[in-house]
C-alpha cells in the first residue's frame, strides 16, 4: 500500500450548510463516496482504510456531515426533546432536520464536486443516508455498500448497555474526550478484535479539536429517530446492494443488516464473525477487498466504463 494521501479539506455550500470534505486518491478514477455515523467526524474512516481503497483504483471522498466536525453546525436549532421523541409524544417539537435532508446534503455534494453519480459507502447513521441517498436519488448511486446499518431504528435495535454508552456525559476537553471515546468503544466495539485505544484516543482528541458539540449529535439522533421506515423504497431498488453487518453488534444488531438485504432486490449479506460496530484493523483487508469486489462489479456493468484494474 502506498502512503496516504490526501487533498486539504475543502469547504462547499450546499443548499443552507456547508459540508467539509476531503479525498484520496487519483481524480480520473471512479468515485467511491465514504458516508459516516452518528456523532462520527470523517475521521472515523480512517486515512490509512481510504488509502487502501484509493490504492485499488477509487477516487475516495470522505466528509464531515452537517452538525459535526468542520461542517455547518446549525446551533441557532437548538435541542431537540429526544426523550419526547423517543416515545412518539405527538406534541413534541420536530427536529430541524431528518435522514432525507441529510441525504439531500449527499446529493448536493456530489453535485458540487462535479459528479454525476458515485459508489456510496455509508457506516451505521451513513448507511441510512446511503439508503436514503438510492432510495431518493437513484441515479446518482453507481453501486450501494450498507454497513452496520439497518432499514429503521425499530430493527436490529440496540442492546441496553450500548444505548446507555451512547448517553454518557459529553466531554469537557481532549481527554475526556479520549476517555468517553475508549469507554463508549469498550462497549460496542469489537468482540472479536482487540481495540486499538492508542489510536482511537488519537482521533477522539482530534475530533474534539475539529468540532465538539453535543447538540450537533443530539439533532443527527432526532434526524434518525423521526426518519420513516425505508423498507418500501428499499424493495423498489435497482442498485448493486452489498451488505455488510458484525454479528456481535451490540448497537445496531445484525438483524438489521439481515432486514436491509432481504429488503434490496439481488442484495448480498456478508456476516463478519467476531465483529461489532466499529472498522477494526485486523478486518480491513477483508472489508476494502468486499467493497472494492462490489464496486468493481458496478463498473461493469456500467455502458461504455471499464472496471478499474489495480
Amino acid at each position: 500500500m502506498t502512503d496516504p494521501t490526501t487533498d486539504q479539506v475543502k469547504q462547499v455550500t450546499v443548499g443552507d450548510v456547508k459540508i467539509a470534505y476531503e479525498c484520496f486518491g487519483d481524480r480520473a478514477d471512479p468515485p467511491l463516496l465514504l458516508v459516516m455515523g452518528l456523532a462520527t467526524q470523517m475521521l472515523g474512516w480512517d486515512e490509512r482504510f481510504c488509502a487502501r481503497l484509493a490504492d485499488h483504483g477509487f477516487h475516495v471522498i470522505r466528509f464531515d456531515n452537517r452538525d459535526v466536525g468542520l461542517s455547518t453546525h446549525l446551533a441557532d436549532a437548538g435541542v431537540p426533546d429526544l426523550g419526547a421523541l423517543v416515545s412518539g409524544d405527538p406534541t413534541a417539537a420536530p427536529p430541524p432536520y431528518t435522514l432525507l435532508d441529510m441525504a439531500r446534503d449527499v446529493d448536493g455534494l456530489l453535485d458540487a464536486l462535479g459528479l454525476d453519480s458515485a459508489h456510496v459507502v455509508g457506516a451505521s447513521m451513513g448507511g441510512m443516508i446511503a439508503q436514503q441517498l438510492a432510495i431518493g436519488h437513484a441515479h446518482r448511486v453507481r453501486s450501494l455498500t450498507s454497513i452496520m446499518s439497518t432499514t429503521s431504528r425499530d430493527v436490529g435495535a440496540a442492546r441496553p448497555e450500548a444505548m446507555a454508552a451512547l448517553f454518557l456525559p459529553p466531554p469537557t476537553d481532549a481527554d475526556t474526550a479520549a476517555e468517553r471515546a475508549l469507554d463508549v468503544y469498550r462497549v460496542i466495539g469489537s468482540p472479536g478484535y482487540p481495540l486499538d485505544e492508542v489510536r482511537l484516543a488519537e482521533v477522539a482528541r482530534r475530533a474534539f479539536a475539529r468540532g465538539h458539540d453535543a447538540a450537533g449529535v443530539a439533532r443527527q439522533f432526532a434526524a434518525i429517530v423521526v426518519s420513516p421506515d425505508r423498507t418500501p423504497g428499499l424493495r423498489a431498488l435497482d442498485v448493486p446492494t452489498l451488505v455488510i453487518h458484525g454479528e456481535d453488534d451490540p448497537l445496531v444488531q445484525v438483524d438489521g443488516g439481515r432486514a436491509t438485504a432481504d429488503a434490496v432486490p439481488g442484495a448480498r449479506l456478508v456476516v463478519v464473525a467476531g465483529m461489532g460496530h466499529n472498522l477494526p484493523e485486523p478486518l480491513w483487508a477483508q472489508l476494502v477487498d468486499e467493497i472494492v469486489a462490489h464496486a468493481r462489479a458496478a463498473e461493469e456493468t456500467r455502458e461504455g466504463v471499464s472496471p478499474p484494474t489495480r
